[in-house]
């Protein structure tokens, strides 16, 4: 029944309103201020398609209720630039990766650009003076572009490793390095006595050590006492695959240290980089992941998402724990 004043009376999610006699529920909509082709509509319990919104006429004493999609989330933030820093150089990439074990150069240069990193580490061997014109990694990979890390792998003393960084000093310039001595054959775990004896002596003669480590918050402290730019604690055993098997001391060591912490050793797969990067690590260094995957540069770009999401995670700050379920859709407004 229309009032002397030209309204009828109606109800829309649960309020009384007056409007005005003679509109659509499409017209409704837009004096509420919402989009009609954004809302469902129930009318009188039945739900009108929204095909016919700007037919159907608004009657007095309808009892309307108009819904949308509430969230559940937010438009994304922009990203702001998350770079970080080891020894006064500046990163983008927080993928560190190897280049051992994959079937070429070839094969090795495509993975590296795959997954974005913008260091590789790179092993100090002999020159193959049999065929002194063998292909050599500096042909695929430029070291003007991908910063070369030279590491100690295969040395089990310090008088090794410490050796070995001078010769590549000597060839390259490189005083950013990564050390790691090796205690034995069959864990390949770091022998922390020696190799804190040569990251103290690497240090006093100019060298930037990078370290890999056991997982150990108190080990990781003396490194960075010692003279070490970056603490890499393993995961698990180099080329294991097993995934981080300590998170509690991995995130100890990230909270002790004043330095970037690299996990180094052991992830096998995408999301084992994503929980490395949402302990807090400054970033992931791996190789036999990407190189014995059954499609290494696929594997590589893989790696390369997962560590992009485990940061933005990270710093995102994840929902706290519950012990009970908590609803994701609001109560108010409930029909």
């Amino acid at each position: 029944m229309t009032n002397p004043d030209g309204t009828i009376q109606v109800r829309i999610n649960g309020e009384h309103r007056r409007i005005i006699a003679g509109i659509t529920i499409a017209q409704l909509a837009q004096e509420l201020g919402l989009e009609p082709t954004k809302v469902a509509v129930e009318r009188n319990l039945e739900v009108v398609p929204r095909s016919t919104l700007d037919q159907v006429l608004v009657e007095d004493g309808d009892d309307l209720e108009i819904v949308h999609f509430v969230g559940g989330g937010d438009h994304a933030a922009a990203v702001d630039d998350d770079s970080w820093t080891v020894a006064g150089r500046t990163f983008r990439s927080r993928l560190i990766v190897g280049t051992g074990k994959y079937k070429d150069f070839a094969q090795n240069a495509a993975a590296v650009e795959a997954s974005g990193a913008e260091i590789v580490t790179v092993a100090v061997r002999r020159v193959n003076i049999a065929d002194p014109k063998a292909p050599m990694l500096t042909d695929y990979i430029d070291p003007k572009k991908i910063t070369y890390l030279p590491n100690t792998a295969g040395c089990f003393t310090g008088e090794d490793a410490i050796r070995t960084l001078r010769l590549a000093r000597e060839a390259g310039g490189w005083d950013l390095v990564k050390l790691e001595v090796l205690g034995e054959a069959k864990t390949l775990y770091p022998d922390m006595v020696e190799t804190l004896r040569a990251t103290e002596i690497l240090a006093k003669e100019g060298f930037l050590p990078m370290v890999y480590c056991v997982d150990d918050p108190i080990a990781a402290k003396r490194l960075e006492n010692a003279g070490a730019v970056a603490i890499m604690p393993l995961g698990a055993p180099i080329g294991s695959g097993l995934g981080i098997q300590n998170k509690v001391t991995i995130r100890l060591i990230v909270e002790g240290t004043n330095l970037p912490v690299l996990v180094d050793a052991g992830v096998g797969t995408a999301s084992e980089a994503t929980v490395a990067m949402e302990l807090g690590c400054a970033g992931v260094l791996m190789n036999t992941a990407i190189a014995e995957a059954k499609n290494p540069v696929m594997m590589a770009t893989a790696m390369k998402l997962a560590v992009e999401s485990g940061r933005l995670a990270y710093r995102a700050g994840r929902m706290g724990r519950r012990m009970y379920a908590d609803p994701s859709s609001p109560l108010a407004g409930l029909i």
